[in-house]
């Protein structure tokens, strides 16, 4: 493993952590990890109860105080409006197949509100599931198999009312965590999915390299946070799975060719374009993937433009300088997209950087927000609220071209927000075991950096203006709320003689 996540970090922690600007709030260094494709119920329909039935898989215990949250009812378990009943995958099953999870299906599939479609409209079909053909869709986990998750959430803050801000795939999500915007797309090859100068599906970035032939490419307009912390000189970076060149073309342009065999059978690449939003900006760009000039250069500005290979964050937390901001990205084999991924290799990702966070010395002035770019289509019982109506060709919430009530002087293909994802908030300044039910979004984690580090908003119609608070799922006392939590990447349970 290229950054073989550091055991023998420990004694590289000791070196002092460098100070960004001064904060609003004693979070000096945000780590937000992003994955990918989960909705809220796939991973928490049953929290804090798991099954414990299986032999073979780790026994999760709840903590007797643990509170409820809005998962699946006895009622929508057995009585669900879908043509399917939910269902318990049990953790030898964790190679699934990928849903559809489309801007305007997405919306279909809420039936305006009735939220029963989701086997009809976004249920793969027979083949790529299985047995359990387009049913699949509405399966869920539990902490039997995503152990490290739940326990996670256990010991700091998690969210049950956290939305996308539209609905619709990957490349939406990764731009509205960065600019809360989606419009301002211009189409630079092929024939990107965009309506009304807004980018309503999967599209790769224009400034880029690494991405496939005859990909469809799209460059984005305005602002993004990358510039709103540049104006302010504060340290940041996007730290991306597989993204280091592995060669370059006699033109100069880069080959990222790094492959992982994955439990469905694939080679997948580690690097996937349109899940590095600061690609689709000029100005934040990166386009030949080149390397920090130095580790002690890493969230400063020089050739890498603050984008960088995931192994680079590493060597910024042993060096000294981790930045004010990061943002990580993992190697698509740990991901957790369904199809490609799979929620064990994920937890070990997952444990694996956040054991490494919590065991430096930036840990007492870190949080780390964890969270989801979009939710596969994967079914939530949840009606999102519709903060934002669209009516174009594409909307189909409330009937053809309708997707709640359309603002006509609003940027259309926007409508949102879409389906419920899962969001934790992993630090020592963490409220415990706690659950925050007020309405969030992508876009409120672009608020919080804006807010902590003092840097104004993004503008024209950035759905940051509208973004709910994250504070809550924060105690910010004399020393902080929550303890030090080093999990066994393996099983997801509290680490015994971790070295």
């Amino acid at each position: 493993m290229r950054y073989t996540l550091l055991m023998a970090f420990a004694g590289a922690a000791l070196v002092k952590a460098q100070a960004p600007s001064t904060p609003a709030t004693p979070i000096q260094h945000l780590v937000v990890i992003f994955q990918e494709n989960v909705s809220f119920d796939h991973y928490f329909a049953t929290y804090p109860n798991a099954a414990n039935s299986t032999d073979g898989e780790p026994v999760f215990t709840p903590a007797p105080n643990s509170p409820s949250i809005n998962g699946l009812t006895p009622a929508l378990l057995t009585h669900n409006p879908n043509s399917v009943q939910p269902f318990r995958l049990p953790r030898s099953q964790n190679a699934i197949c990928d849903q559809d999870h489309d801007y305007g299906d997405e919306q279909k599939a809420y039936n305006g509100g009735a939220v029963n479609m989701f086997v009809e409209v976004l249920g793969s079909p027979g083949g790529d599931c299985g047995s359990a053909g387009p049913g699949m869709v509405m399966s869920y986990y539990d902490g039997n198999t995503i152990t490290a998750i739940w326990n996670y959430a256990q010991n700091y803050a998690m969210s049950d009312n956290f939305f996308s801000t539209v609905f619709g795939p990957s490349t939406l999500g990764h731009l509205n965590l960065v600019s809360g915007q989606t419009h301002g797309a211009t189409p630079v090859n092929g024939a990107p999915p965009i309506l009304s100068d807004t980018l309503v599906g999967d599209a790769r970035p224009a400034y880029d390299d690494c991405i496939p032939a005859n990909a469809a490419t799209v460059s984005m307009a305005g602002p993004n946070v990358g510039d709103l912390l540049n104006a302010q000189g504060i340290t940041w970076g996007w730290f991306a799975g597989g993204f280091r060149a592995d060669s370059f073309n006699p033109d100069g342009t880069a080959v990222c060719s790094e492959t992982h065999a994955v439990p469905q059978g694939l080679t997948q690449p580690d690097y996937v374009a349109n899940h590095e939003p600061f690609q689709f900006y000029q100005s934040t760009a990166n386009p030949h993937h080149l390397p920090p000039t130095s580790a002690g250069m890493i969230g400063q500005s020089d050739q890498a433009n603050h984008q960088y290979d995931i192994s680079d964050f590493f060597s910024a937390l042993a060096n000294g300088n981790l930045p004010a901001v990061s943002f990580i990205k993992a190697r698509a084999f740990e991901d957790g997209h369904a199809g490609y991924s799979d929620p064990l290799d994920e937890q070990s990702f997952l444990v694996n950087v956040i054991n490494v966070i919590q065991q430096s010395q930036c840990w007492n002035s870190t949080a780390v927000v964890l969270t989801y770019d979009d939710s596969d289509g994967w079914y939530d019982h949840v009606m999102p609220p519709i903060i934002n109506g669209s009516g174009t060709s594409k909307d189909q919430l409330n009937g053809a071209g309708v997707c709640g009530a359309v603002n006509s002087t609003g940027y259309q293909g926007r409508c949102g927000y879409g389906t419920r994802l899962p969001l934790l908030v992993i630090s020592p300044y963490s409220r415990v075991n706690y659950v925050d039910h007020s309405i969030t979004d992508q876009s409120s984690i672009l608020r919080f950096i804006e807010d902590n580090w003092n840097l104004g908003r993004i503008g024209d119609q950035s759905f940051d203006d509208l973004a709910g608070s994250l504070m809550g799922m924060f105690s910010f006392g004399n020393s902080g709320n929550a303890s030090t939590l080093i999990l066994d990447p393996a099983t997801g349970q509290p680490a015994v003689d971790f070295q």
